[in-house]
């Protein structure tokens, strides 16, 4: 419900209907909570309001019915309005939520003052002059209403009204007369003045006060300062995407008397300066670009329009200004130094209130610095839209112009002559492209000029460290700031407040047009390079991965990645950042790098075997035309029997390789780190050998290495050994059918993964909580959850985790009937897995085969694949799998007596591992046995 009070009484719906207020003491009550709006009124302060010394014989039974008479008409007009009306122990309270007069102080205190001339209809609560209880309220708002009509447009005629309204009210006559004399009717403002003395001597015994005489006195002498403000320069096009911006910096006007608008060349300070001017009375523009030092007070007392008169500037400047209500925009600081006089006026003039733009704050004390970005993407994009004329895809465009307004205006007038895509194919050569601007300050006309125009304002070392930032990638620190410009930080600090640098959340960048500008201007770019790799392969080397500071060199090492990758091949770097890959999931960046580092010639053996070991583990399940097992042995040979290779080439290959190898490697490998008392690695190697027993289907030991590596990975505070040690336990509770305790391990370990960004693990985990819902019935929640898996493993470019989220979607399509999408999902998979040595995961694709072959009613093909995946189950020596395969070879014959012998069988292999099947999976065998006994 909106109520209005800024003229006659208005009351409106949230739907624009205006709702009439009936019976005269009705809307006197509806005003009389609104002047005390949120505050109680008590009943006999109301019943004074409305009726005075005439109340009526039951006033509080009156009162309450025309209480009643409000609260009909707000429900009538909108359902739930009565409730706005409320009665307590101190008295009735309106809680109106939108009220014009609230609104109205709003934007006067943020300067929007077109917007609050719009809102007056007249004199407030115009209903209720001669009632006490609104004369503060209205007197208030009337005042508001004088600052903004100062500030206004058509003061004069909205001033000849009010001075009827108030006629003995200074400060009203003030404005009125101002107004009359920049009409040009001193005449007539003098004898206004004149009628207004008369006034107040017959009617209060009084003169006129001071600050009025003063005025009369400036009228009398035609004082410059009664001249309105210059008119600001006219905009040639609406601002874009400084909304939020313009809103915040209007409030802080209102409360600062100092605000400073710093950011880049080019990104629009002046254009929002002069905006936020516009919405503003008494303004007055200095625009300092083309001034020297000793320039500044002549321009100031142009723009203030002194005359030139003997006596001291600056003492004159400050005697204009202490009696003027004034904003003054100097535009363009950058090159001056301003501190003291803005100070001194400021000081001198309380009326006086400064917008600066600047490169850099003026450093001023109380001084708001307000930094303009450049613009968001898509404003960039409807600004360039907008210039150019056209409605293609400019996102690039925008983005490699950082968003810069003055660049994306160069540019746009360039579309013409080469379309979008011309356009965009050039700007590597933007210096020569965004020039040939003829409007505008000199500085402004090309992208070159206005990046010079910061250059030269910088001394020796700033410069050099502008230089020296053009060799970092994306972002950097501090610390690699001074490292690599081999100058103190404070130097990149006076950068980032001259607004040449950006500075995000404890890390540093250059806009793109400043690093291209800064590259021209290398002139030691071999020594920079060599100093910028020096310190990241430190930095990589001193990495610490395990433990405790994993999470925090994590997301240290994440924030360098660009810097890394422009670091040349060396097998240094290449031995330092593996494990980091890996965490990540970034097996394609290390399989480049490594194989980058290990083609040159030259280096110590070694580091090339050490290399050798991560790029054999790193291809492990590639298979794009390597021999990944033979790729591992050849590694392991040149390294020699070391346990953080052994460890590493197994954990890499658990389930593709042969599980007897691959048991022999960890037993030694955990030898070796017990001897030489590597909790990490030994914690390492014991997850490893309980996720090698799940293919020995041996559940006792996957749960005691298991809760023995968690122990040391928690004794550690090692996160991603944490997650690592819990996957067999995971598995163990999903084969026992203990689906709650599996799916708690599960939802803990996303959350960890998570947490972490280790995205490939939360793939994995994702997928395993998709089989607990599919083995649990659920299967919308489990093809989610499978799907969702799917997809973050292809982001990751990694395919153990991509087939292992994609059989969970067969196994799932399977138990829902849907043959054909079942058998698409799994026989994607068996080439990879012949390429990988997959022996485990294709008996288990191809025994899934088989069900769907019988499923379908073809038996003979149904035995012919659980007959190939008994014999691959034979080869792993994995009891589960042999079972699985004669539960599936049951299904496929049509000998009853056969089909149970079978059965019988595969569950004695299961008692054996001390797993049997549990009900949830036993899905084929049910339909087996139904079949066997008809």
């Amino acid at each position: 419900m909106y109520f209005g009070v800024l003229g006659p009484l208005l009351v409106r719906t949230d739907t624009g209907v205006q709702v009439a207020v009936p019976d005269t003491k009705v809307r006197v009550l509806l005003l009389d909570l609104l002047a005390n709006l949120g505050t109680p009124v008590s009943a006999d302060r109301l019943i004074d309001d409305l009726w005075g010394s005439r109340p009526p014989r039951n006033a509080i039974g009156t009162l309450q019915a025309r209480v009643s008479q409000l609260r009909s008409t707000l429900e009538r007009a909108e359902v739930g309005s009565r409730g706005l009306v409320r009665h307590g122990p101190a008295g009735y309270t309106l809680e109106a939520e939108v009220v014009e007069s609230n609104i109205f102080e709003e934007y006067v205190r943020s300067g929007r003052l077109r917007e609050a001339l719009e809102l007056w209809r007249g004199q407030p609560y115009a209903e209720v002059l001669d009632h006490e209880f609104a004369r503060a309220a209205r007197e208030h708002l009337e005042d508001l209403y004088l600052t903004v009509l100062e500030r206004g447009d058509d003061v004069l005629q909205r001033t000849t009204a009010l001075v009827r309204q108030r006629p003995l009210d200074e400060r009203v006559h003030a404005v009125h007369l101002k107004a009359l004399y920049r009409a040009g009717r001193q005449h007539e403002a003098l004898r206004a003045y004149a009628d207004l003395r008369a006034a107040l001597s017959d009617e209060l015994g009084a003169d006129p006060g001071p600050e009025l005489t003063a005025l009369h006195q400036a009228i009398l002498r035609h004082d410059p300062s009664l001249q309105p403000s210059p008119t600001l320069p006219a905009p040639l096009n609406p601002l874009v995407g400084r909304d939020d911006t313009l809103a915040a910096v209007q409030e802080q006007l209102t409360t600062n008397r100092l605000v400073t608008l710093v950011g880049p060349g080019g990104v629009g300070k002046t254009r929002l300066a002069l905006e936020l001017g516009r919405g503003i009375g008494g303004v007055r523009l200095v625009e300092l670009a083309a001034l020297r030092e000793g320039d500044v007070l002549e321009a100031l007392a142009s723009a203030l329009e002194l005359r030139d008169e003997a006596g001291e500037l600056l003492g004159r400047l400050v005697d204009s200004l202490r009696v003027r209500e004034i904003l003054l925009i100097l535009d363009n600081c950058e090159h001056l130094e301003l501190a003291d006089l803005v100070q001194r006026l400021l000081v001198a003039a309380p009326g006086v209130r400064v917008l600066a733009t600047s490169r850099e704050a003026l450093g001023v004390p109380g001084e708001l610095v307000v930094e303009v970005p450049p613009l968001a993407p898509a404003a960039a994009a409807e600004l360039f839209q907008a210039l150019a004329g056209v409605t293609a895809d400019v996102t690039a465009i925008c983005e490699r112009l950082d968003g810069i307004p003055l660049a994306l205006e160069l540019a746009a007038t360039r579309v013409r002559g080469l379309g979008v895509q011309g356009l965009a194919e050039r700007l590597d050569d933007r210096f020569r492209l965004l020039s040939g601007g003829k409007a505008g300050p000199e500085r402004q006309r090309t992208l070159r000029a206005t990046i010079d125009w910061s250059w030269d304002l910088l001394d020796a070392d700033e410069r050099q460290m502008l230089r020296s930032l053009a060799v970092h990638a994306g972002t950097f620190s501090l610390e690699a700031a001074a490292q690599v410009s081999d100058l103190p930080e404070h130097v990149l600090l006076a950068l980032v407040d001259k607004s040449l640098v950006v500075a995000t959340d404890g890390r540093y960048r250059l806009l793109e047009s400043i690093a291209a500008y800064s590259l021209e201007k290398l002139d030691d770019e071999t020594t920079l390079r060599q100093r910028h790799a020096t310190y990241y392969l430190q930095l990589a080397q001193q990495a610490e991965l395990h433990g405790e500071r994993q999470r925090g060199w994590l997301h240290r090492l994440d924030l360098e990645v660009a810097n890394f990758r422009l670091l040349p091949p060396s097998l240094e770097l290449a031995n330092a950042l593996p494990w980091y890959w890996y965490l990540r999931g970034r097996y394609g960046e290390a399989r480049r790098t490594l194989a980058a580092a290990l083609d040159l010639p030259g280096q110590p053996p070694v580091l090339r075997a050490r290399a050798a070991v991560w790029l054999a583990g790193m291809t492990a399940t590639d298979a794009h035309g390597t021999d990944v097992a033979a790729a591992g042995d050849s590694a392991l040979a040149a390294v020699g029997d070391d346990p953080d290779a052994l460890w590493f080439l197994t954990m890499t290959r658990w389930a593709y390789g042969d599980p007897g190898v691959l048991m022999e490697r960890i037993d030694r490998a955990i030898t070796l780190f017990t001897e030489r008392d590597d909790r990490w690695g030994l914690a390492a190697a014991l997850s490893t050998r309980a996720q090698l027993n799940i293919v020995h289907a041996d559940l006792p030991a996957m749960q005691r290495d298991s809760r023995r590596s968690l122990t040391l990975f928690d004794e550690l505070d090692d996160d991603w050994g944490r997650l690592q040690a819990t996957y067999a336990l995971i598995v163990a509770a999903e084969i026992s059918g203990d689906y709650p305790t599996a799916t708690a391990y599960l939802e803990d370990a996303v959350r960890h993964a998570q947490d972490l960004g280790l995205w490939t693990e939360v793939s994995f985990r994702t997928a395993g909580l998709g089989r607990i819902a599919m083995l649990t019935g659920d299967y919308a929640r489990a093809d989610e959850l499978h799907e969702q898996a799917r997809r973050l493993a292809v982001e990751q470019s990694n395919k153990s985790a991509e087939e292992y989220a994609e059989v969970g979607l067969g196994l799932s399509a399977r138990r829902q009937v849907r043959l054909d999408d079942a058998e698409r999902h799994f026989t994607k998979w068996l080439a990879w897995l012949e390429q990988v040595g997959g022996t485990p995961g294709i008996g288990f694709i191809t025994n899934q085969l088989g069900y769907i072959a019988e499923q379908r009613g073809d038996l003979a093909e149904a035995r012919r694949l659980h007959e190939r995946g008994l014999e691959l189950a034979h080869r792993t020596g994995d009891k589960r799998a042999i079972a699985l395969a004669l539960e599936g070879l049951a299904g496929a014959t049509e000998d009853p007596d056969r089909a149970l012998s079978l059965l019988a069988e595969a569950s004695a292999l299961r008692r054996q591992v001390g797993v049997p099947l549990p009900p949830a999976e036993r899905f084929d065998v049910e339909r087996a046995i139904s079949r066997a006994r008809r």
